[in-house]
């Protein structure tokens, strides 16, 4: 916590202070971080996840605003466009590529996690959550409030609610009730003036903008006000798991062929790893790919549905267990079973290591033989993984253009690529990136085309950015813009533009302004 004695020997950190102490209406010193303040580094490091963006060589911010109401927000704005400073805005800190907590320019960092409150409304079966609670943190909530309450969130429960909600959100309810922006029914947003608006004020295009257009490109959102969906008391799961040598190509090939056209109750999704295999002396690999489930019933009624849709998977009574939604929630997040809801509200409960993330939607079912070339390439390649999450369901019901999320109808699954390594420097980075880049490349012909679409929310730079103060950031952000946004893209421009026309909230992958507007 910075103190005005001690930043007075910083002249530029007394100025910053000065600015911030004017625009608040509320004290704001002890929310600032200098980095020669005690708690400096450890609030910074405490929300990177990807260990790639903890180096020494990583940019640092001048400092970080840890905002405890709305009007220190209002006021790093105000301060960051006084004196030409870029803002960088974090919930979580699972930007994979670490655009909410890294920038090339000099930055402030404004992160949200003092503000995660959770209020739910059983009665009208609503919730308002801040954007700095952890999605764990809003389950943990609604499950202390009702047992037939649940929201379709994602499976990770450390991600931050900010990130996740205005990027897309998906899970595994998402066949059952859509994505998360697809339950979404308010939102009170910061904007570049510093203005605070709720859905009313700010107008169904920059609403309609923040849901699935990506926050960070439009202000500050400082609170959701969702929608609870229904689940039934009793839920059941199950893990399975086949390698190559037990018929995995069949059972994922088949599983490519129904997966989308299941009954909306049950998400399959498909993850699949290189793992060694010892033959002798010599080490050889294998595929291993793991069917995990959630079905929205009881145990038999899954198994009337997997005999008749799905017997390829030889799914037993005894792979399944039934269970509670919240937590189907822990075993989601492979908590051994027995473990108590509480972890929930840990933000931090697993060490962090060095990982890259890319996305593909594929569009037609990738033969066997297709398959089978891809597991070759994999077990050459390395440690690259797959998961394959799958479509239908809800997903087909809602129009592209319902809300700035365009990947709906047409879509089978949604392909994520992930890699992971513990060894430090740049040796180790460029061996890893090389081998998840190759393995993408390699993918071309399967997925989806003109455009190649991608995922916001697994940000992925590799695709294209926008350079700070460029001439040409409409065309540069059309690159990445057209595969994360496809037929959504030009509406989200153009509300970029009303809303924000001097480009404040600017990062490598922001919607850009419409050319001949003011760029800084």
């Amino acid at each position: 916590m910075a103190s005005p004695s001690s930043s007075a020997a910083d002249p530029a950190q007394h100025k910053y202070l000065q600015c911030l102490t004017n625009h608040s209406s509320t004290p704001i010193s002890q929310a600032i971080y200098f980095p020669t303040d005690p708690l400096y580094t450890s609030t910074l490091e405490s929300n990177i996840r990807n260990l790639v963006y903890a180096s020494d060589s990583t940019p640092r911010p001048l400092f970080i605003v840890a905002a405890t109401h709305v009007s220190h927000i209002q006021s790093t704005i105000l301060c960051c466009k006084a004196h030409g400073l870029q803002l960088r805005i974090r919930s979580g800190g699972h930007d994979f590529d670490g655009l909410s907590y890294v920038s090339p320019s000099p930055f402030v960092l404004l992160d949200l996690f003092n503000l995660r409150s959770v209020t739910i409304d059983v009665e009208s079966e609503t919730a308002w959550v801040n954007s700095g609670a952890t999605l764990g943190e809003l389950y943990h909530e609604i499950a202390g409030n009702s047992k037939i309450l649940g929201f379709p969130g994602g499976v990770c429960p450390t991600v931050g609610v900010g990130g996740f909600l205005s990027g897309g959100g998906y899970g595994n309810l998402m066949r059952k009730h859509g994505l998360s922006v697809d339950n979404v029914v308010d939102a009170i947003i910061v904007d570049s003036d510093g203005r605070v608006l709720d859905r009313e004020a700010m107008g169904e295009d920059l609403f309609w903008a923040i849901n699935g257009g990506g926050g960070a490109s439009f202000g500050v959102i400082v609170s959701w006000k969702i929608r609870l969906v229904p689940v039934p008391e009793t839920v059941t799961v199950f893990r399975v798991e086949r390698t190559l040598e037990q018929g995995a190509s069949d059972v994922v090939h088949k599983w490519q062929l129904i997966a989308d056209k299941l009954h909306e109750d049950l998400f399959i999704r498909v993850v699949l790893i290189p793992v060694p295999i010892t033959s002798g002396d010599e080490e050889k690999f294998t595929i291993k790919a793991k069917f995990n489930a959630l079905f929205l019933g009881k145990t038999e009624r899954l198994m009337g549905l997997m005999d008749h849709e799905f017997p390829e998977l030889g799914l037993s009574p005894a792979d399944c267990l039934e269970m509670s939604w919240i937590e189907s929630v822990l075993f989601w997040s492979n908590y051994p079973p027995e473990t108590s809801t509480e972890v929930l509200r840990d933000r931090h409960p697993k060490p962090e290591k060095f990982v890259k993330k890319k996305s593909d939607y594929v569009q037609e079912p990738i033969s066997k033989e297709g398959l089978e070339a891809m597991w070759d390439k994999m077990m050459e390649s390395g440690k690259t993984g797959f998961v394959f999450n799958p479509y239908g369901g809800a997903m087909d019901e809602v129009p592209a253009a319902e809300t700035a999320f365009p990947h709906r109808a047409g879509n089978l699954y949604k392909i994520q690529y992930s890699i992971g390594w513990k060894e430090p420097g740049v040796e180790a980075e460029e061996k890893y990136l090389g081998d998840i880049r190759r393995m993408y490349s390699y993918m071309t012909p399967f997925v989806s085309k003109n455009p190649r679409r991608a995922y916001m929310n697994y940000r992925d730079l590799d695709i294209g950015t926008v350079k700070r103060g460029s001439k040409n950031s409409y065309a540069e952000g059309k690159v990445y813009g057209d595969k994360y946004f496809d037929g959504n893209f030009e509406r989200l421009v153009k509300v970029k533009t009303a809303v924000d026309p001097n480009y404040f909230f600017w990062n490598e992958q922001s919607v850009p302004v419409l050319p001949g507007k003011v760029e800084l």
